[in-house]
């Protein structure tokens, strides 16, 4: 499979929105309300002075999503937070890992000396598993956190790696 990362352009929004809505509609990765609104999800997911990349095919199809920027305003700008998203049909392609790395190197170039992931859903056990062999650990885990559909209440675990 032929895959390119790039920054995310306006014109980008219709073919990430099927993404984000998806993933917010399944409730198991994300926090975001599970009846998110278009308008809402997209500013969420395109917040002032963050970076915005796609994931597309040889064909220009937009698989997945990444964003990343400062975890904190202030004296904790310097640390990154980042959000994935892969489409449902792209999962398991591989399409996480290159969005992980492009975020990865993106925001050591941006100048951050770190990342930090604030909510991985315990359950989410392939994104632990991607973001451990990336080299982030897990400083902590809130227990009961998060309500997942399917397995109910599960920790949410804050990550981190230097960059």
């Amino acid at each position: 499979m032929t895959l390119t990362i790039r920054e995310a352009t306006a014109a980008d929004w219709p073919a990430i929105w099927p993404i984000v809505k998806a993933t917010a509609e399944a409730g198991e990765t994300y926090t975001y309300p599970r009846d998110l609104t278009e308008a809402f999800g997209k500013a969420l997911w395109n917040p002032p002075s963050w970076v915005v990349l796609v994931a597309v095919d040889g064909t220009g199809g937009v698989l997945g999503t990444a964003k990343f920027g400062p975890n904190q305003l202030g004296p904790g700008s310097h640390i990154a937070n980042a959000s994935f998203m892969v489409a449902p049909e792209a999962r398991g392609r591989g399409v996480g890992r290159a969005l992980g790395a492009a975020v990865i190197r993106g925001a050591a170039e941006a100048g951050f000396h770190a990342m930090q992931f604030n909510a991985v859903v315990e359950a989410n056990r392939a994104a632990v598993k991607l973001w451990r062999s990336l080299g982030f650990e897990i400083l902590g885990t809130a227990p009961e956190a998060f309500d997942h559909p399917t397995e109910g209440l599960v920790g949410l675990h804050l990550m981190y790696r230097r960059l």
